[in-house]
Order: structure tokens, then C-alpha cells, then sequence
């Protein structure tokens, strides 16, 4: 399980810090102010607009700068701090994995839900937007699931923590979200 966990941890940090610097470089061009932006950021968001055909970064309709700035100001210091805690092996950053999955995992239903009912949206679109919900429900089991053999304690009463039975109690819930995702 410890090598498993190191492998979930690597995944989340290379996402965590693409999320760092994309997040207010590249999503930020969508509520924030133009001129706060180099040309060249520009030109490579309106080419990944026209190459994929994501209306959702070209139209900006109401939601999406609702969730883009949700993205900036609540999710974007948790991938911060997730990428300092996964490198520092810091207890909390299981906390800021489950905080970041659920938000962003409730984000993802709401843009892939309209991309996918608009009937305007391509597979190569659609592509783009699925990681992004495969790494939420990454991080929010990374954030139920704990990785270390440690009992913790609770007043003068250890507390056993075993990972084998947070698995076996999640077993029933990721088989009944995978054909949900799938049928997405």
C-alpha cells in the first residue's frame, strides 16, 4: 500500500503544480483584466480555444467565470499548499487532497454537464476536460484514504487506523461511481 500511496502522491504533485501555474497564467485571462496578461499567454489561450473548440473559454458565459473564479481564489491556494505538503510529507495535505477533490470534482460535473447536454462540444474537447475529473476523484480518495501504518491517538485510547478497511469501505462507493463517470 506504502508504494501505491507514493504513486498517488507523484501523480497529485505533477498535478498540483501544473494547477499552480496554469491555474492564474492561462484561466485567470477568463475574469481577470486583459492588460494584466503578456501577449504571448494570450495568443496561446485564444489558440487552444480555437484548436479544441472550447466555447466555454471564447463565449465565457456566466457560469464558467463563476467557477474560473471559484478555481482562482478557493482551489488555486489549495494546489499551493497540496504541492508544499505532498513534498514536505506534511499530515494535512491528505486535508487539502480531499478539499481540493470535492471542489473540484463538483466544478468538473457542473462544465462537463454543459458541455456534454450543449451537443456542441467534440470528443478532442471533451478529452481535455475528463483528466481533470479523474484527478479530482484522485485527490479526494487520497484525501479519505490515509497512507501511513501510524495509530493515532485519541485521549489515553489508541486509535488504529487500517488503511485495509478504509478500502474495503470505499469498494461499494468507487463501483458505483465508475459506470456513473463512464456513462458521463
Amino acid at each position: 500500500m506504502g508504494a501505491l500511496c507514493k504513486l498517488v502522491d507523484a501523480a497529485l504533485f505533477i498535478f498540483f503544480l501544473f494547477i499552480a501555474i496554469v491555474a492564474p497564467l492561462i484561466d485567470g485571462q477568463t475574469c481577470l483584466p486583459q492588460h494584466l496578461f503578456p501577449p504571448f499567454l494570450k495568443e496561446l489561450k485564444s489558440w487552444y480555444a480555437q484548436e479544441y473548440g472550447d466555447y466555454l473559454i471564447s463565449e465565457k458565459p456566466h457560469f464558467f467565470v463563476g467557477i474560473v473564479w471559484f478555481e482562482l481564489i478557493f482551489q488555486w491556494p489549495l494546489a499551493v499548499a497540496s504541492v508544499y505538503g505532498i513534498a514536505a510529507a506534511k499530515t494535512w495535505s491528505s486535508t487539502t487532497c480531499l478539499m481540493y477533490g470535492v471542489s473540484t470534482l463538483t466544478s468538473m460535473v457542473a462544465i462537463l454537464t454543459e458541455l456534454t447536454l450543449s451537443n456542441r462540444a467534440s470528443d478532442r474537447l471533451l478529452m481535455m476536460y475528463y483528466p481533470f475529473l479523474g484527478f479530482a476523484v484522485l485527490a479526494l480518495l487520497r484525501g479519505l484514504l490515509t497512507c501511513s501504518g501510524k495509530s493515532m491517538t485519541i485521549g489515553k485510547r489508541p486509535l488504529v487506523v487500517s488503511s485495509r478497511s478504509n478500502c474495503i469501505f470505499l469498494v461499494p462507493v468507487i463501483k458505483s461511481l465508475i459506470p456513473q463517470i463512464a456513462g458521463f
